[in-house]
């Protein structure tokens, strides 16, 4: 169970989670591969290709190599991309493909790190320009993702900044420096076994669904393994379950306080009152 109140005079932690498979049911990038098409950037050919990579993740996950295939392949695909009719692609799109494949486990686990103190951190392979939007909505704090090169608003075809394997872990570090994480406290949450290094960046590696290579790594290190399984629309959680904003969590907890001080004080005041002489 999740400490609920973090000691204000210690160093602050953070919760990393991989998207695909962790948080959602799904590959992210592939899910859009529909809306692509109808949007015009890809043809019927790549919609089958990429519905076809997303069965196969969804089998078995990807290792390594496949993972460079599938970077190599998104990456061309992408090739001369105009960069606004992407992210009005993705923002039109999202709640109807996001949002019924995210978690119910996944956006509990949320919920509770963000009722702890911790900050919510998304690091995920995936492109920013999806990323970003789907950590808006389950309310992450901050992502962490794979950058194209854009020149003239259009995608050059090449990688800025790759978010995978080891680059996830340089990632996390370089945060914990510059938001003063204590990673030892921090928690990590991921699908694959090419996210070693980031579980092993925390002191608290958590395997989610994991595919075979990261099962025996946890099962030998005693890590726990947790199994996600109930996509659900963030609008049918149960509604004790959903998460207020920052300021509203704010206002919540000045609030009890408030009402805490108070009902002290009338106890105080019946207590005094029952222990005066009566005359």
């Amino acid at each position: 169970m999740l400490t609920l109140v973090e000691n204000l005079a210690m160093p602050r932690t953070a919760a990393f989670f991989d998207l695909d498979k962790t948080v959602i049911a799904k590959s992210s990038t592939l899910t859009f591969g529909k809306s692509f098409y109808q949007g015009g950037l890809i043809n019927r050919r790549a919609v089958l290709r990429t519905a076809y990579a997303q069965f196969v993740y969804l089998l078995g996950g990807a290792d390594h190599d496949q993972m460079e295939r599938m970077r190599e392949y998104l990456s061309a695909l992408s090739r001369g991309w105009d960069v606004e009719q992407v992210k009005e692609i993705v923002a039109e799109t999202i709640h109807d493909l996001i949002d019924p494949i995210i978690y119910d486990e996944a956006a509990s686990l949320i919920e509770e790190h963000h009722l702890a103190g911790r900050d919510v951190v998304i690091v995920s392979t995936s492109g920013a320009e999806v990323v970003e939007p789907i950590g808006e909505m389950i309310g992450a704090d901050r992502v962490v993702a794979t950058r194209m090169v854009v020149q003239d608003g259009r995608y050059t075809g090449d990688i800025e900044y790759y978010a995978y394997g080891p680059t996830k872990a340089e990632a996390i570090r370089e945060l914990a420096e510059s938001e003063g994480y204590d990673l030892s406290r921090c928690y990590a949450y991921s699908d694959s076994g090419t996210d070693m290094p980031m579980l092993e960046a925390v002191g608290h590696p958590h395997a989610v669904n994991p595919d075979r290579a990261l099962r025996k790594e946890a099962l030998a290190r005693d890590w726990p393994v947790l199994s996600f399984s109930r996509p659900v629309r963030l609008k049918q959680r149960i509604p004790s379950l959903s998460m207020p904003s920052r300021p509203a969590l704010a206002l919540t907890a000045a609030a009890v306080g408030a009402a805490a001080a108070t009902a002290g004080l009338v106890w105080y005041n019946s207590r005094r009152r029952s222990r005066l002489p009566h005359f």
